[in-house]
């Protein structure tokens, strides 16, 4: 187990695949950097790989320079494997084989976003606990029946760890070098990020990050956080103010006050911007897309999606396809 006080470097090889996010990859790796600084010593050592031993393009368009191939890889405490969009394409049959290849070699094994996909592609989260990115939580689920899916920003079973992107992925890294180094040094290197709420392994991951909402009205908070469970069954506004304890004319002035929109006006973005993801980063069929987000027919979707967004949401696929 890693998650424990050592004084010896910790060996750590990143797998980074095409279109991962650069954030995802900063947030892995950056403070395993910062705590060498702080702590005027090598704790940490890391070597970046990409599938070829070539720059890997970020799904910003940035190219990541890598130290060598996935093939080359070789003893390490830690493997992790951060991608993002695209990743059934990119995890071929050969590359699943390499990475379970190289997951044997290594003392714990890490899936960034949706480096969970390749970890359980590979079969390395069956009967496992595991989390993905909170978009792709219900497809990750239906793909892998024999993955315990939890909706935790991370989890740890056994040698495997799963987050569900790049934040979470952060509070992994301080919360191995606070297991490490102490609390002291994980408090120094949050500090150098001018990061404050480290969050626990257990709290779910939102799909509004609600920031000083939360802390200023959470009435507000609360009735965001209700329709985010109900995109795809839309509720009453007005029982959803009974249930934040308001009347519908109160939480009307306090969403104003906010977010600068009424919470049916917020409650329909919510949808539609959900609609948007699934349109334009799955293959899901306008009806099965209209029935998650809460739309009675394909037809009430398209005109909502189109003043929304200002085209049709076949345009937006088209659109998003390279």
């Amino acid at each position: 187990m890693i998650f424990q006080p050592s004084d010896r470097p910790l060996q750590v090889t990143i797998l980074i695949l095409p279109e991962a996010s650069l954030m995802s990859l900063a947030a892995t790796l950056d403070p395993m950097r910062a705590a060498n600084r702080i702590l005027g010593a090598e704790a940490y050592r890391w070597r970046v790989l990409s599938l070829d031993g070539r720059p890997v393009a970020t799904s910003c368009g940035l190219p990541v320079g890598v130290d060598g191939a996935l093939d080359a890889a070789g003893d390490c405490d830690l493997l992790v494997v951060v991608a993002a969009f695209n990743v059934v394409r990119h995890a071929t049959t050969a590359v699943l084989s390499q990475v379970r290849r190289a997951a044997r070699r290594a003392r714990m094994v890490a899936g960034v976003e949706a480096g969970s996909w390749v970890l359980a592609l590979a079969g390395l989260l069956d009967r496992r606990k595991a989390t993905t990115h909170w978009e792709d939580l219900e497809d990750f689920a239906t793909r892998f029946p024999h993955v315990q899916v939890i909706p935790d920003r991370w989890v740890v079973d056994g040698p495997v760890l799963t987050t569900g992107g790049a934040a979470p992925a952060l509070d992994v890294m301080l919360a191995l070098i606070r297991a490490r180094q102490g609390f002291g040094t994980a408090l120094n290197v949050a500090s150098l990020y001018v990061y404050e709420e480290v969050r626990l392994p257990s709290d779910a991951q939102p799909l509004v990050s609600l920031g000083r909402v939360g802390r200023m009205e959470r009435r507000v908070a609360a009735a965001i956080r209700m329709m985010e469970a109900h995109l795809d069954a839309p509720q009453p506004i007005r029982a959803i103010a009974a249930r934040v304890n308001c009347s519908t004319r109160t939480l009307e002035g306090l969403f104003r006050d906010a977010v600068q929109a009424s919470p049916g006006a917020y409650y329909q973005s919510l949808r539609l911007q959900a609609a948007r993801r699934l349109v334009m980063d799955t293959d899901l069929s306008m009806a099965e897309i209209a029935v998650r987000t809460g739309f009675s027919t394909v037809a009430g979707l398209s005109r909502a999606f189109r003043r929304q967004f200002g085209q049709a949401p076949s345009a937006a696929r088209r659109g998003s396809k390279p």
